[in-house]
């Protein structure tokens, strides 16, 4: 965790992921008590009980946002990318409601963390903030209801196949995944994810074993996604 202070942040990566914290004065950032903390792949950057005392700000790498249901289930929100903010917390903590999910890192990720009512308060205050923050959460939900809408008419297979060929890439074909998280991300089963791994498997498309999947033949999958 590494604490920064005032000006420090005129000169700080923060700028380049976020330009329009520009506006946030000395005096400002004293009062927010700034921290960036770096995370590793696969670990909760926030949670429920954060979202009480902090804003949070990704400035590298990507994020999963998820709801747990009450019977411990769990459904993917949204994905969150370098320069931006959770609209789940913006909206709970403008409505003064419990933040209701959970951030977790799918690479390793640094993020900016300012205490709550900073946050909230330079939302309220700069209108530079205001329109970047609430231009991304627009984008966001555009691409909530994109996903929705893809889901619905999207095979399993296809769906399956651009999750995987998301979080992997020709130079880095492993991907560090368990078929659970697999299911979560697509909407489906774990049994079923499974059985279409093993599918994959056979046909010599993937190698497979206890968390982690390694894309052998990519062009095979990006025949899936169709048109």
């Amino acid at each position: 965790m590494k604490h920064l202070h005032g000006i420090d942040f005129l000169n700080s990566r923060v700028l380049d992921a976020f330009p329009c914290l520009r506006v946030v004065t000395p005096e400002e950032w004293v009062e927010a008590r700034p921290t960036i903390r770096k995370f590793p792949a696969k670990s909760c950057i926030f949670q429920r009980e954060e979202g009480a005392d902090y804003g949070m700000f990704l400035l590298s790498g990507t994020a999963r946002i998820s709801r747990i249901a009450e019977d411990g289930g769990e459904s993917i929100i949204s994905t969150l990318t370098a320069g931006e903010v959770c609209a789940l917390l913006v909206l709970s903590g403008l409505s003064g409601r419990d933040y209701p999910g959970t951030i977790t890192a799918e690479s390793e990720v640094e993020a900016l963390f300012v205490a709550k009512q900073s946050f909230l308060g330079w939302l309220q205050t700069h209108a530079e903030i205001r329109g970047a923050v609430f231009g991304g959460l627009l984008d966001g939900l555009l691409r909530i209801s994109e996903q929705i809408d893809g889901r619905r008419s999207e095979s399993l297979d296809a769906r399956l196949a651009k999750a995987m060929l998301r979080t992997s890439s020709e130079r880095k074909p492993l991907l560090n995944m368990t078929h659970h998280e697999l299911a979560v991300e697509i909407g489906s089963s774990r049994e079923v994810v499974s059985r279409a791994v093993r599918r994959y498997r056979q046909q010599g498309w993937i190698e497979s074993g206890r968390g982690w999947i390694r894309i052998v033949r990519r062009v095979e999958l990006e025949s899936l996604l169709g048109d």
